[in-house]
């Protein structure tokens, strides 16, 4: 990536003023230094849920401070991203207030700063700590410039902070109204799928139509598996993936800030695999991706509807039926008739699970297939077999694919796609880029190839109109979803997902809305082994367009992703190869509603998709769907 990562943490944090404190409450932090223990106890006896130690508000100070030279850094271009590593945490603390072990609100003055001192006109925060910031809400829940975002155990106001204000129908006040957004965990035990789903379903559609100029998030790991506050189920991997899918809004520019954690096993795991994400290492393969638990689907259900009158990708959200279909489905008088002995004799189970994988990045990162003539970008590696080709491979593409005339350099092309898919799948290159003579039969002859004997599980995303290889047979080799402007005469099938726009892939709104909603939960779920990009000639997909959609899918089969493009789009390799390398979208602008028809035929591809494909379900069936757990 052409700018680094930074990891803040070092004393030099101090130098900053803060923009955004209570006067007199920053007076009383102050002189807590010089007190007595007897004074620190009746200091701590004002605020809730915090002590006050001699070091507190030198601590304090570092790590607001730290939260804002990150903002410096990555608003001037300095470094691309980073997170601080800080203590104590923020996101409890209000204006006046200490809170839930937080002084000072430490992305709250930062998401201020970035506002006044940068020029920031819109900032999105994200809370996946397990605990709500209702700091963070309190602070900007009239503010339509920042978008706030958290999910949190909740269990129907019966877990800490308690609030009301934390369910979903919170949605923001006045000119803020529908830019807070709760998602309520009200049982224990979320999984991967649980956040990953409300990841496509509700904040990254919210995100890309509101368009941020930062990313700030509140990067609480006491949501994570073996957290005795959370008590969840998320492995520490599915940080990786959460912060790759935040990587290319605000054009990269992310800023992450410690919150909670307190397992001393799964906080430096997830915390390592967040940062090996910024630094832009290949995401590891997703686990455990089984679907949304019913209680995570009824959450889900509840804040897109709440929300739908706010933004327009979520316009066609399901309404709320009736009040049993809600977070507050549970009868709240049954749940108080459990009695104190039943509580006190369950048993807390001590979770188990395996380290994470290592990552390990290839040597090549980008490899690319090109005519004589088009130059190779910095930093891509151009691509040539240092072998011949294997005679068999050869005869079964003259067969399968020349016939007809003596085509050498188009059997040197092919031959040059199979040399380098051999050479992904034994890890020494992360991903490619080939321009070809004939897109179709390229794509045809990749399929071939990996189906039998390189992949277990290929899918296939083609953009444009253009003669795709629908796969023969049912048997999960290869998931094939292609997006056009013209009724495919091939019906959907399980694994044949055609998305017909209105517009074509030129509707900016309506194509990405279709890739988060649809394609992303899809590719998710499916977990292949390689993913082929195809672009059709004249798809009409803009570069920017075609960025977002490069850079996302690289969150899948450990970033190994194969782009083929036709001979034409020569003006394409240079931003095609930039977000294979790593390098950040640029940002598209506050989208637009999407057309009407292509809202239609999205909700019913989802629909009938859904059956085979649970990670696509955004509303809880009254008896029976929904793992329940």
């Amino acid at each position: 990536m052409k700018m680094g990562t930074a990891l803040i943490y070092d004393e030099e944090m101090t130098n900053y003023k803060l923009l955004w404190v209570d006067e007199d409450y920053l007076e009383a932090v102050k002189k807590t230094p010089f007190m007595t223990l007897e004074d620190l106890k009746e200091f701590t006896l004002q605020y809730g849920d915090v002590y006050f130690h001699p070091n507190i508000y030198h601590c304090a100070k570092l790590a607001a401070g730290a939260a804002l030279q990150l903002v410096d850094s990555v608003m001037t271009g300095k470094v691309r991203n980073g997170m601080a590593l800080v203590r104590p945490p923020g996101h409890h603390s209000m204006r006046s207030a200490a809170n839930g072990f937080c002084v000072f609100n430490n992305v709250a003055i930062a998401a201020l700063y970035a506002k006044q001192k940068h020029g920031a006109k819109r900032v999105l925060i994200v809370d996946w700590d397990v605990h709500h910031g209702q700091g963070v809400q309190y602070s900007f829940e009239d503010d339509p410039s920042v978008l706030y975002f958290s999910w949190h155990r909740y269990e129907h106001q019966k877990f800490w902070p308690n609030l009301k204000e934390s369910d979903y129908d919170s949605v923001g006040k006045g000119k803020g109204a529908g830019f807070n957004v709760n998602v309520p965990w009200n049982k224990v035990g979320m999984k991967n799928s649980d956040y990953l789903s409300v990841f496509c379903h509700v904040l990254l559609p919210v995100a890309y139509e509101f368009c941020p100029d930062l990313v700030l998030v509140c990067a609480g790991f006491d949501s994570a598996i073996g957290d005795p506050e959370g008590e969840m189920c998320a492995s520490p991997d599915i940080f990786a993936h959460l912060t790759h899918l935040l990587m290319n809004l605000a054009g990269g520019k992310l800023c992450a800030v410690l919150e909670g954690g307190y397992n001393l096993t799964s906080l430096p795991q997830s915390v390592c695999q967040t940062v090996q994400t910024l630094l832009g290492d290949p995401a590891p393969l997703p686990v455990n991706l089984d679907g949304p638990c019913q209680s995570a689907l009824e959450s889900l259900h509840c804040v897109r509807s709440a929300h739908r009158l706010y933004w327009s990708c979520l316009k066609h959200a399901a309404e709320l039926p009736n009040s049993d279909i809600s977070t507050k489905r549970i009868k709240l008088a049954e749940e108080e008739e459990k009695s104190e002995k039943e509580i006190e004799e369950k048993s807390v189970e001590e979770k188990v699970w395996p380290e994470p994988s290592k990552r390990v990045a290839p040597p090549v990162r980008t490899a690319a297939i090109l005519p004589n003539g088009v130059s190779c970008p910095d930093g891509c590696k151009r691509f040539s077999s240092s072998e011949d080709p294997d005679p068999v491979i050869v005869n079964k593409l003259r067969e399968s694919f020349l016939k007809d005339a003596d085509e050498s350099d188009a059997l040197t092309t092919l031959s040059s796609l199979i040399a380098l898919m051999e050479q992904m799948e034994k890890n020494e290159i992360c991903n490619g880029l080939a321009l070809v003579r004939d897109v179709s039969m390229a794509m045809d002859c990749v399929v071939q190839q990996a189906a039998a004997a390189l992949c277990k599980r290929i899918l296939v995303v083609c953009v444009g109109d253009v003669v795709v290889p629908c796969p023969s047979k049912e048997d999960g080799t290869t998931l094939l979803v292609q997006f056009s402007n013209k009724a495919l005469v091939e019906q959907q099938r399980k694994y044949y997902v055609p998305v017909c726009l209105k517009k074509g892939c030129s509707d900016v709104s309506g194509f990405i809305q279709a890739v988060l909603g649809l394609l992303l939960p899809l590719g998710y779920e499916y977990d292949p082994s390689l993913v082929l990009l195809v672009r059709a000639p004249e798809s009409g997909l803009s570069d920017s367009v075609w960025q977002q959609l490069t850079g996302l899918l690289q969150g899948l089969a450990q970033g190994h992703t194969l782009v083929l493009m036709q001979e034409g789009e020569k003006a394409c390799v240079a931003p095609t190869t930039s977000s294979l390398l790593g390098d950040a979208a640029p940002c598209l602008g506050q989208l637009h509603t999407s057309v009407p028809e292509d809202v239609e035929m999205l909700e019913r591809l989802r629909q009938t998709l859904q059956v085979d494909w649970k990670l696509l379900q955004t509303t809880a069936p009254q008896t029976g769907g929904g793992e329940e757990r």
